[in-house]
């Protein structure tokens, strides 16, 4: 069934998963900070462009987005000139930013009281995911609402899971940046020790993708990091954020999460530097004695 939808943020996650939507024929309407970019979107994908996110929302059955953090996701949905102003009853909010689980709860409060429902849903799999149409997606929120908005998701998640309440999507996307995080890390630091021991990199890398090393992120980035190419969607001050609400959630349930203070300290150095657009892979340099790094 074709829908009235709207999508709020079209950043490099964002305007992939919006086309995704326009090529199954719904009719999108496109908001963007940045109105130069919500324009490009619709000259290659059609639809229209929204001046507010009330204006994008108010004649959506389903309105999603993804913004950069909490702060983004409030500006969106409750601030001034909010789509929460303008939804309809019985309307549905998918957001797939990364945010905190509070956040999360705060927001579908509101929707609440607003007539509409609200589901957290943050996804991973990266921009390659996102252009493929084959993201993970981790949803909280009502079981009905979910029902309803599955088949859009499905126009741009190859898994689309159902993980409870409000905020468990962001609890479970904390699961998935805890793990990966902890995998670009030894990632580096193994292909940093390859290449000292004087290892052919390129053979290292086949050999420990058809073994108990074998991962996607070894698949996506470790012959980026052979090669020094930081220029992937991955953006290293994304992650960083990313884990400073990991760390933020542990305190709150008494969780330890020592791999990930680590992690982090990394990525800092790059956000310090004013680094934070690089792929993750750029963790490499901090092993090999360049620029700067431990090595």
């Amino acid at each position: 069934m074709t829908e009235d939808v709207a999508f709020l943020g079209l950043g490099v996650m964002g305007g992939p998963m919006a086309g995704h939507l326009a090529a199954e024929g719904h009719r999108v309407t496109v908001y963007n900070r940045t109105a130069a970019r919500a324009r490009a979107w619709v000259s290659e994908h059609g639809g229209a462009v929204a001046a507010t996110p009330a204006e994008a929302a108010r004649a959506a059955r389903f309105v999603f987005s993804c913004v950069g953090d909490d702060d983004d996701l409030r500006a969106v949905t409750v601030g001034r000139d909010g789509a929460f102003s303008a939804m309809r009853s019985g309307a549905v909010f998918v957001d797939h930013t990364t945010t905190s689980a509070g956040v999360a709860r705060e927001v579908a409060e509101r929707a609440r009281s607003g007539g509409f429902d609200f589901l957290d849903a943050p996804v991973a799999g990266g921009e390659p995911g996102a252009r493929r149409g084959a993201l993970s997606i981790m949803v909280g929120g009502g079981a009905g609402a979910f029902a309803r908005a599955v088949p859009l998701l499905k126009t741009y998640g190859r898994s689309v899971l159902h993980m409870g309440p409000v905020g468990t999507g962001q609890l479970a996307k904390m699961v998935n940046q805890i793990c990966a995080t902890g995998i670009v890390a030894s990632l580096a630091e193994g292909l940093s020790f390859a290449e000292r021991a004087g290892l052919d990199g390129d053979k290292v890398v086949e050999a420990i993708s058809n073994g108990s090393a074998a991962s996607w992120q070894a698949d996506t980035r470790a012959r980026p990091m052979l090669r020094r190419d930081f220029g992937a969607g991955g953006a290293v001050g994304l992650l960083y954020k990313d884990l400073g609400i990991c760390l933020d959630e542990a305190t709150r349930i008494g969780a330890s999460l020592p791999v990930v203070e680590l992690a982090r300290s990394y990525y800092r150095t790059f956000v310090d530097r004013g680094e934070g657009g690089l792929d993750a892979a750029c963790v490499i340099d901090l092993f090999d004695g360049r620029d700067g790094g431990t090595g």
